[in-house]
């Protein structure tokens, strides 16, 4: 569904009238304001598999850390790749890096075999540091789940399941009337949650390593 198919959806079953566009009425922006809060409760709640990407940091000689441009500052990574070397990289966590690039009386240098994010750039998109640091270019591919920007155009479309942002949405909106003192609200909170719940489980099924714990 598109963003303003979103806020008609809603719109009807709050017996409003519907729009042309996003931003006609005050009411229908306020909607759509709720649409995108649903979008990324549900964006977050779940390593859904539409949401995957893969992108690609080129490493250079003496060249530490890469901006991971697009991912933003919200994703999740799944897997780091150094396709030049075939072989996954591993994380470490800040403390190994310091001790590495800090504290050793000489850095190591060669082909990257742990990372570690290191906050996010200007266009707020994440940093990912390599160890060693890279005496060469090496294509580093990273797998990652992209949580999407906020839907602002009629056209915009949702990449996870819209049966969940609708009923999360309406939800909301209800919240916000007031309306029966808060009983209805909560019981299309319910209803969402639920289908919530078997959206993850439908999507589990193309990634069901996910379900599975495993130490790194």
């Amino acid at each position: 569904m598109t963003y303003l198919e979103l806020i008609n959806s809603i719109l009807q079953r709050l017996r409003e009238r519907t729009v042309s566009t996003a931003n006609e009425t005050a009411y229908s922006t306020l909607i759509g304001k709720l649409v995108n809060d649903a979008k990324n409760e549900v964006e977050t709640a779940w390593d859904w598999s539409a949401l995957r990407a893969t992108l690609t940091a080129t490493t250079a000689a003496n060249i530490v850390s890469y901006s991971l441009t697009g991912a933003g500052q919200d994703a999740t990574i799944e897997s780091v790749i150094d396709d030049t070397s075939n072989k996954f990289l591993q994380y470490r966590p800040n403390r190994d890096f310091d001790n590495w690039y800090l504290n050793a009386p000489t850095v190591q240098t060669g082909a990257p075999q742990y990372y570690n994010i290191n906050g996010v750039d200007a266009n707020n998109d994440l940093i990912i540091d390599f160890f060693p640091r890279p005496d060469a270019v090496y294509n580093v591919r990273v797998n990652l789940v992209v949580r999407t920007p906020e839907m602002t155009a009629d056209t915009d479309i949702t990449y996870t399941p819209a049966r969940v942002i609708e009923m999360l949405a309406y939800a909301k909106a209800v919240e916000e009337r007031g309306e029966d003192g808060g009983a209805m609200a909560q019981n299309i909170y319910a209803t969402a949650q639920r289908v919530l719940s078997d959206a993850i489980a439908r999507d589990a099924q193309h990634t069901p390593e996910n379900l599975v714990y495993a130490p790194v």
